[in-house]
């Protein structure tokens, strides 16, 4: 694992689209001490789909925690959250 991909995760939104989906899952990244590198969010057909590339490195909580709070949010707003670490997410995509 190089120390690059060794803080790093992949985060996937997909649900209905509806007000506040970004603020509920930024506030809960930040209050996690995760930061995003990177997001990417559309429409498509009336569901919201969104993918962060986020930094675990101060992170406050393991992703094992982290994943937890994020399905529970999923389900609070009806969607579904889910976090893979960067290098489980690299080795599924290799060709």
């Amino acid at each position: 694992m190089d120390e690059k991909n060794s803080h790093s995760a992949f985060i996937t939104v997909i649900g209905h689209d509806r007000v506040g989906i970004i603020a509920a899952v930024s506030t809960l990244l930040a209050e996690a001490g995760v930061n995003i590198n990177d997001i990417s969010q559309t429409i498509l057909q009336e569901n919201f789909t969104m993918i962060m590339s986020v930094d675990l490195s101060k992170a406050t909580l393991d992703i094992k925690a982290l994943a937890d709070r994020l399905e529970a949010k999923g389900r609070e707003l009806g969607l579904s959250i889910l976090i893979q670490h960067a290098d489980i997410f690299h080795a599924m995509h290799r060709i």
